[in-house]
């Protein structure tokens, strides 16, 4: 076993200096969630009154227990807390130790740097475990972190150590599907595309049961409802982590046995082989097609699929929304009320399909790093014509999605509740499309005019998260909120729509496409 593991230490030394600045954010932003969170709650609900007022308003609202979990206590801070934090908190763990694996791992092989580790004296395992351990540090680092810093800020010292170790819980378990996606996908991003997916299957599994209010059995179906029921600042159950331990030593177990079978640079799954001719991928247009098809049809298949959730979700919590105070002052009728909710989960599905036509535009950035861009460049093709293949494919490629999503939840509520109309659902969606073209605009302006600010088309997509779904929760002022473009969208069944808001919605993401184009121009390309 010892030979297998040869090297290990160095490796591991050299990699977590390398790869810190990579991982340190993460820590922070997570634990930051869970503090200000704390800190949030005596500032905007300091009395008896208001506490009441947020228990009675979110303790009905499925949307928000779609995102978030239910809400069990939200009359203490650490309740509201692990209401706010907690299911956002085990997501984004998982996602940090997935993208730790699989760059560690995977992308090393890509890029050629895990043949030069391999010609040194080091074990067929190492690289893997390695890459694994890295996962499981900054997990237990991640824990460590959230729970002293939620305690500074005046979080209860049981009840955080509670909702910190669901975050290192779920860090450690996808990093154990992180490991054996790296060895199912021909390559790192198919690697990162199957980890993602499992994560977000299990993220809308535990969202659907929890807003439709299912038996409390069907919380064990998936991995995030097992974390769930550790029940932070309530009951602060302990065992469903050992549970959720035994799944991580076991996942990393068959990642490691699939490891030392497959070939190197190679994965389970091979790769279709690719057509003897160009075709139509010989233009710039169909290469960029080419080169997002992968994306395309997996992002589009979701929303399908999302599309179902919500739209059978839609049509179960009529009894639920009528309850709401929160949805009852939008509408009085129950087509009303569940058209309302629609809208609410067309904005979420607005903000997912925010975050594929960014993914879709920073792809161009990395194709330019990995010096792909500059052969395409030195032959007739213009830089504005090579920016427009991947502008087209970012901006289409959400719009169809969310007509996709809207057009499933149309038809399935429709079918359920007759003063539903299919055709006013898609309508919504549509009307959401300017909206998520802001998002993809900004990112687009980031990477074709200076791609070292490429992060603030992330932390956008992240802004108009907050503004939308918690914004109104923490009483923001109305011009702080129209910051987020959702804001500006409206619902397309009432008397008269306002209309202009959207208008200049859409204005903004022209100009954002403009300066995406004249950097693009003007800057270097590497």
């Amino acid at each position: 076993m010892s030979q297998v593991l040869t090297g290990a230490r160095p490796l591991l030394r050299a990699s977590l200096k390398q790869d810190a600045r990579n991982i340190g954010p993460w820590i922070v932003l997570i634990s930051a969630l869970s503090a200000t969170s704390v800190l949030a709650y005596g500032w905007v609900f300091p009395d008896l009154q208001d506490r009441l007022q947020l228990a009675a308003t979110l303790g009905s609202n499925p949307a928000l227990s779609l995102i978030f979990g239910p809400a069990r206590d939200l009359m203490t801070a650490d309740g509201f807390n692990a209401w706010r934090a907690g299911a956002l908190g085990t997501f984004f763990a998982g996602l940090m130790t997935i993208f730790i694996v699989v760059r560690n791992s995977r992308a090393a092989e890509d890029s050629g740097q895990a043949e030069l580790l391999a010609s040194g004296v080091m074990g067929r395992q190492t690289r893997l475990a390695v890459a694994t351990l890295m996962a499981v540090l900054a997990s237990i680092a991640l824990g460590i972190v959230s729970w002293l810093l939620t305690i500074a800020c005046g979080g209860g010292l049981l009840n955080s150590l509670a909702l910190s170790s669901t975050y290192t819980a779920s860090g450690l378990m996808f990093a154990g599907v992180a490991g054996i996606a790296a060895q199912l996908g021909s390559d790192a991003r198919t690697a990162n595309s199957i980890a993602v997916a499992v994560l977000g299957i299990t993220f809308v599994v535990r969202g659907y049961l929890d807003a439709s209010q299912a038996s409390p059995w069907a919380t064990w179906l998936t991995p995030l409802g097992w974390l769930e029921e550790v029940r932070p600042a309530t009951e602060n159950n302990a065992w469903p982590l050992l549970l959720a331990l035994g799944l991580a030593i076991a996942l990393t177990g068959v990642g490691l046995v699939l490891h030392a079978r497959r070939d190197f640079g190679q994965g389970v799954v091979a790769p279709r082989r690719g057509p003897a001719r160009g075709g139509w991928v010989a233009s710039v247009w169909g290469l960029a097609l080419r080169i997002n098809r992968g994306s395309l049809i997996s992002w589009l298949v979701a929303f399908a699929g999302l599309g179902a959730v919500f739209g059978f979700l839609a049509t179960s919590v009529g009894d639920i929304l009528a309850d709401s105070p929160l949805v009852k002052s939008n509408a009085t009728t129950e087509g009303g009320l569940i058209f309302a909710f629609i809208v609410t989960i067309l904005q979420l599905a607005g903000i997912i399909a925010a975050v594929f036509g960014v993914q879709i535009v920073m792809r161009v950035y990395a194709e330019e790093i990995d010096y792909r861009v500059e052969p395409v460049l030195a032959g007739a093709v213009s830089r504005s014509k090579y920016l427009a293949s991947n502008a087209v494919i970012a901006f289409a490629g959400p719009a169809v999605a969310l007509l996709v999503a809207g057009t499933v939840i149309g038809l399935i509520a429709s079918a359920a509740e007759p003063s539903i109309a299919a055709g006013d659902v898609i309508l919504q969606a549509a009307a959401t499309i300017p909206a998520v073209w802001v998002l993809v605009g900004l990112a687009l302006a980031t990477v074709g005019a200076n791609p070292r600010a490429r992060l603030a088309g992330w932390l956008g997509v992240v802004a108009v998260f907050a503004l939308t779904l918690l914004g109104p929760l923490f009483r923001l002022w109305d011009w702080i909120l129209g910051i987020s473009p959702l804001w500006h969208v409206p619902n397309v069944t009432v008397p008269s729509p306002d209309w202009s808001g959207l208008g200049w919605v859409s204005l903004v993401a022209v100009l954002l496409t403009a300066v995406a184009f004249a950097g693009f121009r003007r800057r270097d390309v590497l």
